[in-house]
């Protein structure tokens, strides 16, 4: 493997770090980020599927939610040797001994997602260099991945809050047909969003919740348990090499075995079961306590959140319910004023009755009075309006028009 360098995010400062059998194959590969838990150094590196399912024992369909060709929502898995985290723009694979960051700038959103992961890097190695407490390198890659996804979703929650207020506040003023395609598509947005900081919490509390998820993610506790474990197992059989084990010329009776060899096998059985139980996470073997205190941190950050999503979305279905009054109310005043206009046009109709008549062309007594005409407009008009007075007291009765 070439030593860390320019080519690596983040910079690696030119030390030569072994990536203990990552190699570049063809076919399949997806191009990383390592960050070295030792050192902080990072180096790109191309890894097939393949080939870290059988370094970190990790099944096909935990590698699937880090694709960047499919939309999962987001996860955080703990495995025997690996945390798996799909948060955002961040997709890696944190274990005791290093951090593989997935980086593919070919996809869609790529620039963005580049320069997430380079700001993940950055952060990451500046934590491992500044580190001031004890807390394991799987915690601080996690805690990074965290923090990153939780800005991430804030600042797009600031940004959705700065236009969606004086947007709503311009639809209670003056309604336009304009504004209320962009409140449309801003409801469109908060809704994807919302979700989105949902299963992020939902994640978060669900890790918080069980203590065996959280024991799962010990992974330098594991390692070193497991560790001791080899040694000591080790330890007793040079033991029994050199101090207990039966002579290879005489074949020895189980009855006439010294109480001593029966006292190493029973050892030897306690140290493999012993090693046997480190594979499998207990949380009674492990202070989860460190753990739940950094996640709950960060649940009361995407809760926060979450809450202003859930402010907003209020505000906008307010803004909705009083938006569709005032349309109700200029509905309401076109039909009345529909009514009004048909009962006008009744009345008016009589009077082209009334001149209908008088414009027949035959003889009638009526026509040769003087001021017959000016008498019968008189009257007719009269009559219209007393009949539109009346329209208008019935209408009022049955309520179609307000009092």
């Amino acid at each position: 493997m070439p030593a860390a360098g320019g080519g690596g995010c983040g910079g690696g400062g030119g030390v030569a770090i072994d990536v203990h059998g990552l190699k570049r194959r063809g076919g399949g590969r997806r191009s990383w980020v390592r960050v070295d838990a030792a050192t902080g150094a990072s180096e790109a590196v191309e890894v097939a599927k393949p080939a870290l399912m059988r370094r970190l024992d990790l099944p096909a369909r935990d590698l699937r939610l880090l694709d960047p060709l499919f939309v999962y929502p987001s996860a955080i898995l703990g495995r025997e040797r690996a945390v798996v985290c799909n948060l955002e723009r961040i997709r890696c694979i944190i274990t005791a001994d290093e951090a593989l960051v997935l980086r593919d700038p070919e996809v869609a959103g790529g620039l963005a997602a580049e320069e997430a992961v380079r700001r993940y890097v950055d952060e990451l190695q500046r934590r491992l260099v500044d580190r001031a407490d004890d807390l394991p390198f799987e915690f601080i890659a996690l805690e990074v991945a965290l923090e990153a996804a939780c800005s991430f979703l804030d600042a797009e929650a600031v940004e959705l809050e700065a236009e969606a207020y004086p947007l709503l506040d311009d639809l209670t003023k003056k309604i336009c047909t304009l504004d209320l395609e962009r409140a449309r598509r801003l409801k469109s947005k908060l809704v994807a969003l919302t979700r989105r900081v949902q299963k992020v919490r939902d994640e978060i509390e669900q890790l918080m919740d069980d203590d065996g998820d959280m024991a799962e993610m010990y992974l330098t506790e594991k390692k070193r348990r497991i560790e001791a474990s080899l040694l000591d197992e080790q330890a007793l059989q040079g033991i029994g090499n050199n101090g207990f084990g039966p002579s290879l010329s005489a074949p020895v009776s189980p009855v006439s075995s010294p109480p001593a060899f029966r006292r190493l096998e029973k050892d030897f059985s306690f140290s493999r079961s012993r090693l046997d139980s480190f594979k499998s996470a207990d949380s009674s073997q492990y202070n989860i306590e460190e753990l739940e205190m950094l996640l709950e941190a960060y649940f009361v950050v995407i809760d926060y959140t979450l809450s202003k999503l859930t402010s907003l979305k209020e505000y906008i279905d307010d803004t909705e319910d009083f938006i569709n009054i005032q349309l109700d109310n200029v509905r309401n005043q076109l039909i009345q004023f529909e009514l009004l206009l048909t009962t006008a046009t009744f009345v008016v109709a009589i009077f082209g009755v009334v001149s209908g008549v008088f414009g027949m062309n035959f003889e009638v007594p009526l026509f040769q009075v003087a001021h017959a005409f000016e008498w019968t407009l008189v009257i007719t008009g009269i009559c219209g309006i007393t009949i539109f007075c009346c329209f208008i007291w019935y209408f009022k009765k049955r309520r179609f028009f307000p009092l």
